[in-house]
């Protein structure tokens, strides 16, 4: 995930649009952030399946069990290779369910102006994303 997104929908219309199960509870989020738990959606025993995840890799190897604010984004290029994240990019994928994301301008007083991307009918798109146990 790159930024702050946000994800509006209900379960069910996730569970509708990436056909998997829907049985978690989750409210709208209209500003999701890193710490708060979203909901996913990974590839369970019999199909896809939608569960709630907290945003912030915990490396498999971490002792304290505590995500740090660098595993918030995997970068493309380096996924793959990066240890903190290479192995759940080899077994662990998943979806994330968005209907937008923000990206921010610059202004000429130094300030910052938001701006929600997404898909021109509002519908509902997904990241790509890792996880770990």
């Amino acid at each position: 995930m790159c930024g702050r997104f946000h994800n509006t929908q209900p379960p069910e219309a996730i569970g509708h649009v990436f056909g998997c199960r829907a049985g978690v509870n989750s409210p709208p989020n209209f500003n999701a952030a890193p710490t708060q738990r979203l909901p996913v959606v990974v590839q369970g025993a019999d199909g896809r399946e939608l569960r709630l995840m907290t945003w912030g890799l915990v490396p498999a190897w971490s002792k304290d069990g505590k995500p740090g604010y660098t595993t918030i984004n995997a970068r493309a290029e380096t996924v793959d290779s990066k240890p903190t994240y290479r192995d759940a990019f080899r077994r662990r994928r998943c979806l994330v369910p968005a209907d937008g994301f923000y990206e921010w301008q610059k202004l000429p007083d130094g300030g910052k102006q938001p701006y929600s991307i997404g898909l021109a009918d509002g519908g509902l798109f997904g990241m790509a994303g890792i996880w770990e146990r």
